[in-house]
């Protein structure tokens, strides 16, 4: 069974300013790993409309699910939903259902124009739930625009997770060692993984106040394979001196 396959398009200003750090890719890699949906590439954008739309049509043709965070709040420069519509070729406009719960959820008169563009989405989406905000992400297709906040977001995955058609969980295995340094590994390592095709073997040196060292991650749909190459990369650490420890080094 061949694995469905995601792209993530982080969506804002922000992030590429630095002046905001990203906490939404680890989350949504790991969740959709875990439904076997794995992530082969991510995207920091900018609130620039010709980018996003470009953006989103090359990525839902290239991918099985894209998913979006950022740029569907109230203000100006929120402008993601208005550029999947776009991309979809689909009027923007008012989503009856969307409209009506956040209508109810106001004052009379709080719901201004500001709050109106959060119910305001592409033709045909369905609403995307979350226990945090009554303001909604959506689904059109196969992309997924979720909000940038990392709880909403992460309410707003949780509730569609469920619903998303994956394959086999992705599993890994990981060992590291002390002491031992990547160049001395590389070479028994490409055999390794020339042993082993169907798994993804990585190699990430890490520095700690207790030792530099080097862990080797094997990934895969068969946790099997990942162990038999990870004992592998074992007896190869082992061979070259080192003593080597199962698992990923503390953080």
């Amino acid at each position: 069974m061949t694995n469905p396959t995601a792209c993530i398009l982080v969506i804002g200003n922000e992030v590429l300013s630095g002046r905001t750090q990203d906490a939404n890719i680890r989350f949504l890699a790991t969740g959709l790993g875990e439904r076997g949906i794995p992530v082969r590439e991510v995207r920091i954008i900018p609130d620039v409309a010709e980018t996003i739309v470009a953006t989103v049509n090359e990525c839902r043709a290239k991918f099985d699910h894209v998913f979006t965070t950022g740029g569907i709040g109230p203000t100006h420069d929120d402008i993601t939903s208005e550029c999947v519509a776009a991309a979809f070729g689909v009027p923007w406009e008012p989503h009856p259902e969307a409209w009506a719960r956040m209508e109810r959820s106001y004052k009379p008169g709080e719901f201004n124009a500001a709050r109106q563009r959060m119910a305001t989405m592409p033709r045909g989406a369905k609403l995307i739930d979350n226990a945090l905000s009554v303001a909604p992400g959506f689904t059109i297709g196969n992309v997924h625009v979720m909000a940038g906040v990392p709880r909403v977001m992460q309410s707003m995955f949780e509730w569609l997770a469920p619903q998303l058609a994956g394959g086999p969980p992705i599993v890994s295995a990981a060992v590291h060692a002390v002491g031992l340094a990547e160049g001395r590994i590389a070479e028994g390592l490409e055999a390794v993984q020339k042993r082993h095709p169907e798994l993804d073997i990585g190699s990430y040196p890490f520095y700690r106040s207790s030792g530099n060292g080097v862990a080797i991650v094997a990934k895969g749909n068969d946790g099997a394979q990942a162990a038999a190459a990870i004992a592998e990369v074992t007896a190869l650490m082992t061979e070259l001196g080192a003593s080597p420890i199962q698992g990923e080094p503390p953080a």
